[in-house]
């Protein structure tokens, strides 16, 4: 191995471990606790080198995302990939969506609600985003209907999905329905 492979793949390893960190420390207290100072302590490098992979908390916020989005995608596509027939694939969909919005809501918070820097529905847009759509659009493209886009379908499904792991986690909808909401969802929306 040469020197410059070497350094490289110590360089891709501290990345790997800036960007650990920063979901570990957010999960555990929240974004605002998520800065370069402590970041720093954390990872037992000095802030320069911490400058010296990212500009700022915005690209570390924008790594987290696209982690995130690549995880969602295997999540979605996994949760999908075991279910037979549209109805059983759109609700284990849904299920999928907002159990990992549940789990992780820090890293759901870098995807859908922090400012990481990065453009959605663009052609800009980082293939793990564009990816994450993907997986929703796999199973919605399906059963949007006679005349309806594809994409248009998921983008509204996608939405309603959104506001129910938003709603639910702020405290807004009681956490009894959650059941009953995934099956209205997929009965009305998707008319399955």
């Amino acid at each position: 191995m040469s020197v410059q492979e070497r350094k490289e793949r110590e360089r891709a390893g501290r990345e790997r471990l800036i960007v650990a960190t920063a979901r570990e420390l957010a999960e555990q207290q929240g974004w605002d606790a998520v800065t370069t100072r402590r970041l720093a302590e954390r990872i037992e490098y000095s802030q320069p080198v911490l400058y010296s992979h990212f500009r700022g908390k915005r690209e570390i916020i924008g790594a987290v995302a696209l982690e995130g989005a690549a995880e969602m995608a295997t999540a979605l596509r996994a949760a999908t990939s075991a279910a037979d027939g549209p109805r059983t694939r759109v609700t284990a969909l849904a299920r999928a969506y907002l159990g990992f919005a549940e789990r992780h809501p820090a890293v759901y918070d870098a995807m859908f609600q922090l400012d990481g820097g990065l453009a959605f529905a663009d052609e800009d847009t980082p293939e793990p985003l564009k990816d994450a759509f993907g997986a929703l659009l796999e199973t919605l493209g399906e059963v949007a209907g006679d005349g309806v886009h594809p994409g248009l379908f998921t983008e509204l499904f996608w939405a309603a999905l959104h506001g129910l792991a938003t709603l639910t986690r702020a405290g807004r909808l009681p956490s009894g329905d959650a059941e009953r909401r995934v099956e209205l969802l997929v009965d009305r929306l998707a008319m399955l």
